[in-house]
């Protein structure tokens, strides 16, 4: 991603409904592992940018480190006072099986060879550890944004699953993700000629925050979206 595009992304995820929609299930998924007596303890945040989902692991208990591939990035997330390296996703420079829980947030499809990021993911979490990966999907929607933000691929739930398997991980559960505004998504795609990370009025941040918030209590998960999630754990 370009250093515009990330300081761009910077200056819009606290108020973005889309990041802060994304930071919400970052904290109920981590909810849900407490719930399921999985103690708070290390964390990396692979591909921090912002460090918005790095402060939401720090938030619920974790101790977390930002990773970076950029210099803006790493730049960026040292400024707003987090711990931060710059590294390759391919190639972590941590030791394996330390970790307890890696959070993957739309950073495989930037990456040519996204099986050996899923690979180091599974080298450095311990046994029982947990990774969470966020990717866009279906290729119908690629256009002119993609090509910006740097990516490379958007993901079936066939080729996401079949990466994150050959890497040693069990995919626990998958879900559809911004289903309910695909439509609007595609539409905009279509007429796209770069980046949609744009500032919006006010009144429209609200709207689009109210609908994706409603999706989290509709039976959408299996249906056709802009992103697809997804839980898996080192055996």
């Amino acid at each position: 991603m370009e250093a515009t595009e990330i300081r761009k992304l910077a200056a819009l995820e606290d108020t973005h409904w889309w990041y802060r929609e994304r930071r919400t299930l970052l904290a109920r998924a981590l909810r849900r592992l407490s719930a399921a007596g999985t103690p708070a303890g290390t964390a990396l945040d692979i591909g921090a940018a912002g460090g918005g989902n790095t402060r939401v692991l720090r938030a619920h208990g974790w101790r977390p480190l930002a990773l970076e591939y950029s210099q803006e990035g790493a730049e960026v997330a040292a400024e707003r006072g987090l711990d931060v390296i710059r590294a390759d996703a391919r190639n972590l420079p941590l030791p394996s099986g330390g970790l307890d829980l890696v959070v993957a947030f739309d950073i495989l499809e930037h990456i040519d060879e996204d099986h050996l990021a899923a690979g180091e993911i599974h080298r450095t979490l311990r046994p029982g550890g947990t990774a969470l990966i966020a990717v866009p999907c279906d290729m119908k929607l690629w256009s002119a944004h993609d090509v910006a933000v740097g990516h490379v691929r958007r993901y079936t739930r066939e080729t996401l699953t079949a990466v994150v398997e050959k890497a040693g991980l069990v995919v626990d559960d998958l879900w559809s993700w911004n289903v309910l505004l695909r439509p609007v998504a595609a539409w905009r795609r279509r007429k796209s000629t770069g980046s949609d990370l744009d500032d919006m009025p006010a009144i429209v941040n609200t709207a689009l925050t109210a609908i994706i918030t409603a999706e989290r209590y509709l039976p959408v998960k299996s249906l056709p979206s802009v992103s697809l999630m997804l839980t898996a754990r080192k055996p």
